[in-house]
C-alpha cells in the first residue's frame, strides 16, 4: 500500500513563539525525547520521579478506606490496588522509557488512533487537576491552620506558587526534587518513628479498628476500598514524564536501566501503599486524639497528630505538620502542573493545530484546578475518585493488552508509531475497548449490576478493556494502526531539516510528508492544517462511516452533509456526557450536604454556574485556537500563492533573458563566422597566388639548389598559414553550429582506394612502407558525408607519414556490426604517456626533432577529434599513435544517420626512442 500522487504544497516556513522555541521551557512537548536531550542520570531520574509519592492524597485516600471499611479490609483494598498498579505500571514504564514517548504519544500507537488519544488526553488532564486540586486544597488547610488565612485566599497561593516553579519543565523540577526529597523523607517517618518507641500499642490497637462497618473481611468492602485507591491507576502518566529521559538502555547499563524504570515508574506505588496505609494509621491516630471523623481524613490533621506525639509543644506539633504539608504539596503540585500542561498540550493541539506554548496550558490547568478548589471538590473525594477511576482504568487496561498481547501475537505493530502522518485518526481497538469499559464500569458503581458488581466496577472497567482490546483487533485484522507504511528507512538519530520549520529534529521524530515534498518534523506535522491528510491513502473509521452514510442521502452534497452530521454527533455526546458529569458531582455534593443538614440551594445553582462558565471557557478558548489556526493557514496559503506568482514571474524573466542571450550568442556567433570567413577569403587569394608561383617554379630542374630551398621553404610557409587559416574556420563553423553533415551514398571501394593512393606515393616518397589491409564482407555503397570523412582519414594518416621515420604505416578497415572500423598503425617513436591528452589540444605540436621542419598548425587533431564528437563516434589513442574511424553501412531504409566515427590506437612497434615529441596537427 503506497499514499497516492499528491500535488506538493508548497513550504512556508513556521516559526514559534518564544516559549514554543525554548525547548527549556518546552521539553518537547508533542515530541519524541530526542538522544540528546536524554542525558539524565539514572539516580537523577528516579529520584524526580519518585517525588510523585509526596503526595498527601494517599494519606486521605487511606484513611477514608479505613475509616469506612476497618484495618483488615484497608490492607487488603491497597495491597490488591497495589498489585494492580505495579502490573499495569510496568509494560507502560518500559515502552515509554524504551522509545522516549509521553504518555499520549504512547497511547496513540497502542491502539487509539491520533485523533483516539485525544480522549486520553482528556482523562489524563482531568487527573492533573483534579489531584492537583485536592492537593491545593489539603495546602490551603495547612495555612488556615498555621497564620489563620482564609481558605480561598489559601487555594489561591496554593495554585500560583507553583506557576514560576514549572515555566522551567524537568530542569527545574528535577532540582527542587532533589533539594526537598531529605527533608520530606526525614518529616515523613518521624511521627511513625517516636510513636513506634513511644507509644507502641498504638499499632496494636490499629490492627483492631473496625471503622463505621466492622473490621471483619468483607469482599465487598475490599472492593469498595479499590474503587476509590484504583484511580490512583494514572499516576503512571505522571512517572512516563520523566522516563521518556531516561538515557537508553545498553550492554553496561542494563540493571541500572531496569531498576530506574522500576524505581520511577511501577515502583513508585510500594512507598506509595505504605503512605495510604500510614495514612490510615494517622486517621486512627487522630480519632483517638477526639478529632472529628470529617476532619480526621484531612492530612494536615493527620500529621498535626502525628507530631503531637513527637513534640509536647502544639505550636511546634503545628509547625512540622504545616512545613511538611507544604513541601508535600509543593513537591506534588509541580508533578501534577507539569503533566497536565503536556496534556492539555497534546488534547488542543490535535483539535485546533494550534501550540501557543506549553506554559499557556501551565496557567490554563491551574486555574481549572483553582475552580475546582473553589466549588469543594475534596468534600466529594469519594464519589468523584470512584466515576474517575472506571474511566482511567478502562483507558489504562486498552493500553497495557495492546502491549503485552496485541504486539507480542502480531495483531498490532511491533513499534510504537506516534506520528500524525502514520496514523488513523480512530483506531477502534483503543477507543472501542475503553468506551465498553467505561461505561459498563460506571453503570456498575451506579449500583445497577447488583452490588457485587458496584464493589469491583473499577475491575469490570479493567477486565473489559483488557478483554476486547485484543478481540476488536483480530477481528479488524488490525488495519487501523497504520494509515500508510513508512517509505524512508533512516539512520537511528540521524539529523534531518523539517521542509516547514527548518529546525533539524533527529529521525525518529521525523516523518516524510509527500504534501511538502521532504522531511517533516511531527510538531510541524501536527499543527498543520493545509495538507488535510493527503498523505493517507485510505479514509478512516469515520471517513467509511461517513461515505456509508452518503450513500443513503440522494443529495449531491451527501458527503460532506454527513461528514457534518459524524462531526456534530461526536462534539455533542462528548459535551452531554461532561455536562452529566458536572450535574452529578454537584448533585453528590448536595447530597452529602443534606446527611450533614447544610443543604443550601443557592450555594448549589452557584456552583452549576461556576462550572458551566468554566466550561464556557474552554469552549470559548477553543473556538479562538479554531480561528487561530484557520488564520495562520489562511496566511500561509496566500503567502503560498505570492511565492508562487513570484517563482512564475521569475521564470518568465529567466526564459526572456535566456532567449535574449540565446540570440546574442546567435548573432556573436555569426558575426565571428563572417569576420573568420573574410579574413580567410583575404588571405587564401595572395596565398594560393603564391603557392602556385611555387609549385611553377619548383616544376624547373635547371633552378640552382639555394634558390630551390628557398622557394620549398615559401612554399612550406605558405601551407602552413593555409592550414592554420582552415582550421580556424572549421573550429569557427562548430562554435558557430553552422557545421552540418551531409548524408549522401559514399561508394566506399572507390573512396577508400584513392585515399589510399594519396598517401602511398607520400609513403613511397619517404622511403616507407604503405599496407592496406580490407576485411571481407565490405559494403559496397555506405551513407555518411564524403567531405568529412576525408578529412578525418587525411589528417589522421598525413600525422602518421610525417611522424614515421622508418618502417610501415599500415591502414586496416574492418566492418563490424554495420560499423566501419579504421585502424592506423605506424612505426614511430610513440608518444608519453604524460602526453597522451595534449595531442588534442590546439596548436600543440611538440618540441623533438624533425617536428619544427615539418608544416602545420597543430590543429590537425583537434580539428579530426570535433568532427569525430559531432558525428557521434568515438577517436582514441594508445601506444603508439593510430586510430579507429566508424561508419555505419545502410543497411535498410530507416538507417539515415550521419557517419558514426571513432578511432583507437595501437602499439605496433616494439623498438622504443627516446622521449617523443606531440605530432603536429595535419595541414
Amino acid at each position: 500500500m503506497t499514499a497516492p500522487a499528491t500535488q506538493r504544497i508548497l513550504p512556508i516556513r513556521r516559526e514559534y513563539n518564544a516559549w514554543v522555541a525554548d525547548e527549556t521551557l518546552e521539553d518537547y512537548a508533542l515530541r519524541y525525547a530526542p538522544l540528546g536531550f536524554r542525558k539524565w542520570s539514572f539516580s537523577r531520574i528516579a529520584n524526580t520521579a519518585l517525588g510523585a509519592v509526596s503526595f498527601l492524597a494517599l494519606e486521605a485516600i487511606g484513611g477514608t478506606i479505613a475509616l469506612n471499611w476497618g484495618f483488615t479490609n484497608a490492607v487488603w483494598a491497597i495491597g490488591l490496588v497495589a498489585l494492580v498498579i505495579f502490573l499495569t505500571g510496568l509494560p507502560i514504564s518500559y515502552y515509554a522509557a524504551r522509545e522516549a514517548l509521553d504518555m499520549d504519544l504512547l497511547t496513540r500507537g497502542a491502539g487509539f488512533g491520533y485523533i483516539g488519544s485525544t480522549i486520553t488526553s482528556l482523562i489524563y488532564a482531568s487527573f492533573t487537576f483534579i489531584f492537583f486540586a485536592i492537593e491545593a486544597a489539603i495546602m490551603a488547610l495547612a495555612l488556615e491552620l498555621w497564620f489563620g488565612l482564609p481558605l480561598q485566599w489559601g487555594y489561591l497561593l496554593s495554585s500560583l506558587v507553583v506557576i514560576p516553579l514549572v515555566t522551567h519543565g524537568i530542569t527545574w523540577i528535577s532540582r527542587l526534587q532533589a533539594w526537598t526529597q531529605p527533608v520530606f523523607v526525614v518529616l515523613l517517618l518521624t511521627p511513625f518513628f517516636f510513636m513506634l518507641v513511644r507509644e507502641p500499642e498504638l499499632y496494636v490497637a490499629f490492627t483492631e479498628f473496625g471503622g463505621r462497618h466492622g473490621n471483619s473481611f468483607d469482599w465487598l468492602a475490599v472492593g469498595a476500598g479499590c474503587t476509590v485507591a484504583v484511580a490512583l491507576i494514572s499516576q503512571i502518566g505522571e512517572q512516563v514524564d520523566f522516563l521518556r529521559f531516561l538515557p537508553p538502555p545498553g550492554r553496561r547499563n542494563t540493571l541500572r536501566w531496569w531498576a530506574s524504570v522500576i524505581a520511577a515508574g511501577p515502583g513508585w506505588i510500594i512507598p506509595g501503599a505504605l503512605k495510604m496505609l500510614g495514612g490510615a494509621f494517622l486517621a486512627f491516630v487522630a480519632l483517638q486524639a477526639m478529632v472529628p471523623p470529617d476532619k480526621a481524613l484531612q492530612p494536615t490533621q493527620m500529621y498535626l497528630a502525628g507530631f503531637g506525639h513527637v513534640v509536647d509543644d502544639p505550636r511546634a506539633a503545628v509547625a512540622l505538620a504545616c512545613v511538611f504539608v507544604i513541601i508535600c504539596q509543593v513537591k506534588i503540585n509541580v508533578t501534577n502542573a507539569y503533566a497536565g500542561s503536556l496534556a492539555w498540550s497534546n488534547f488542543f493541539s490535535r483539535l485546533t493545530h494550534s501550540h501557543p506554548g506549553r506554559v499557556v496550558w501551565l496557567i490554563f490547568n491551574v486555574l481549572i484546578a483553582l475552580m475546582l478548589m473553589l466549588l469543594g471538590v475534596f468534600e466529594a473525594l469519594e464519589q468523584v475518585l470512584g466515576v474517575y477511576a472506571s474511566v482511567a482504568v478502562a483507558w489504562i487496561g486498552a493500553v497495557v493488552a495492546d502491549l503485552v498481547v496485541n504486539k507480542p501475537l502480531g495483531l498490532s505493530p511491533r513499534h510504537i508509531e506516534f506520528k500524525r502522518a502514520y496514523l488513523y485518526d480512530i483506531n477502534p481497538v483503543g477507543v472501542g475497548s475503553m468506551l465498553a469499559g467505561s461505561v459498563l464500569g460506571i453503570v456498575a458503581f451506579g449500583g445497577h449490576l447488583g452490588a457485587a458488581a458496584q464493589a469491583f466496577a473499577p475491575f469490570i472497567s479493567l477486565g473489559t478493556a483488557f478483554v476486547l482490546a485484543p478481540l476488536i483487533a483480530w477481528a479488524t485484522g488490525g488495519r487501523y494502526y497504520l494509515a500508510r507504511p513508512r517509505e524512508t528507512q533512516w539512520r537511528p538519530a540521524q539529523q534531518l531539516r523539517c521542509v516547514v520549520c527548518e529546525n533539524r529534529f533527529e529521525s525518529e521524530d521525523m516523518a516524510q510528508c509527500p504534501a511538502y515534498g521532504g522531511a517533516i518534523c511531527s510538531l510541524c506535522c501536527t499543527l498543520d492544517a493545509r495538507c488535510r491528510d493527503r498523505c493517507k491513502p485510505a479514509p478512516g473509521l469515520f471517513g467509511r462511516l461517513a461515505a456509508r452514510m452518503a450513500g443513503w442521502m440522494p443529495s449531491p452534497a451527501s458527503a460532506r452533509v454527513a461528514r457534518r452530521v459524524g462531526q456534530f454527533l461526536l462534539v455533542f455526546s462528548v459535551c452531554s456526557l461532561v455536562l452529566a458529569a458536572v450535574v452529578a458531582l454537584v448533585y453528590q455534593q448536595e447530597l452529602i450536604a443534606a446527611e450533614a443538614g447544610e443543604t443550601d440551594l443557592g450555594i448549589a445553582f452557584v456552583r452549576i454556574f461556576a462550572v458551566l462558565v468554566l466550561l464556557a471557557a474552554l469552549g470559548i478558548w477553543w473556538l479562538v485556537l479554531v480561528n487561530e489556526s484557520r488564520r495562520v493557514a489562511q496566511e500561509e496559503s496566500e503567502r503560498q500563492n505570492q511565492l508562487l506568482l513570484r517563482e512564475i514571474e521569475a521564470h518568465r524573466d529567466t526564459d526572456a533573458k535566456l532567449q535574449q542571450a540565446k540570440e546574442d550568442a546567435e548573432a556573436a556567433n555569426a558575426a565571428k563566422s563572417r569576420y573568420v570567413r573574410g579574413i580567410s577569403h583575404e588571405l587564401r587569394t595572395p596565398l594560393n597566388t603564391i603557392l602556385g608561383y611555387c609549385q611553377i617554379m619548383l616544376r624547373d630542374t635547371d633552378l640552382p639548389r639555394r634558390r630551390r630551398d628557398a622557394i620549398s621553404t615559401i612554399q612550406r610557409s605558405g601551407e602552413h598559414l593555409l592550414g592554420l587559416i582552415d582550421g580556424l574556420l572549421d573550429i569557427a563553423s562548430i562554435e558557430a553550429g553552422r557545421l552540418q553533415f551531409r548524408r549522401e551514398e559514399i561508394r566506399f571501394g572507390e573512396f577508400l582506394a584513392h585515399i589510399e593512393k594519396m598517401f602511398r606515393l607520400e609513403a613511397v616518397r619517404k622511403g616507407l612502407d604503405f599496407r592496406s589491409e580490407f576485411s571481407d564482407g565490405m559494403p559496397e555503397v555506405v551513407q555518411g558525408d564524403t567531405g568529412r570523412l576525408r578529412q578525418i582519414l587525411i589528417n589522421l594518416l598525413a600525422n602518421a607519414v610525417r611522424y614515421t621515420e622508418r618502417g610501415e604505416v599500415r591502414l586496416k578497415i574492418a566492418w563490424r556490426s554495420e560499423t566501419a572500423v579504421f585502424e592506423i598503425c605506424d612505426t614511430g617513436c610513440g608518444i608519453a604517456q604524460e602526453d597522451m591528452e595534449r595531442i588534442f589540444l590546439p596548436f600543440e605540436r611538440g618540441t623533438g626533432a624533425g617536428v619544427a621542419s615539418v608544416p602545420g598548425t597543430g590543429l590537425g587533431l583537434t580539428i579530426t577529434r570535433l568532427l569525430v564528437e559531432l558525428a557521434g563516434g568515438q577517436l582514441t589513442v594508445e601506444q603508439h599513435a593510430g586510430a579507429r574511424q566508424r561508419v555505419p553501412r545502410q543497411a535498410s531504409p530507416a538507417a539515415r544517420c550521419p557517419a558514426e566515427a571513432g578511432a583507437a590506437a595501437r602499439a605496433r612497434d616494439p623498438r622504443l626512442c627516446r622521449p617523443p615529441p606531440l605530432p603536429a596537427g595535419g595541414g
